[in-house]
Parts: structure tokens; sequence; C-alpha cells
């Protein structure tokens, strides 16, 4: 019916002083989404990227239409 539609949250993030980025491990390849502060360097990490579904979810829940730079 559509009466009682699921609202979409999207949160938001400090687009001046930090950038997303995924944390990705050399020895193991876990991958951590979060963003990187442009100043210190610092990542805070906010979910864990287990598949492209996961990445999806994270770009969708902080609106980010860009691609995402990956560290080592």
């Amino acid at each position: 019916m559509g009466l009682f539609k699921k609202k979409t949250l999207v949160l938001t993030y400090d687009k001046e002083n930090k950038k997303p980025v995924i944390k990705s491990s050399i020895c193991n390849g876990e991958q951590v989404a979060g963003f990187k502060d442009i100043h210190t360097g610092k990542i805070e990490e906010v979910m864990l990227i287990k598949s492209q579904a996961d990445l999806d979810n994270f770009k969708a829940l902080y609106g980010i239409n860009e691609e995402i730079a990956k560290e080592y």
C-alpha cells in the first residue's frame, strides 16, 4: 500500500576537513570504510566492507557519489 514507507537516512560528515577512504590490509585483504582527516591523516573507521553491497550501502548512507580512494 505504501502508507508506512521506510525513510532513508542520509548521514553527514565534515566534507571540508575529511575525505572518504577505504583502508585495506595488505596481509589479509580486510577492508574498512571510513573518513580520513585531511590535516592530521588520522582515519576514523566506520564500517567493515565484506562485499560490493557493503560498499554501496556505505556510499548511500553518507550520500557519496564519487569513487573512494584505497589506502594500504
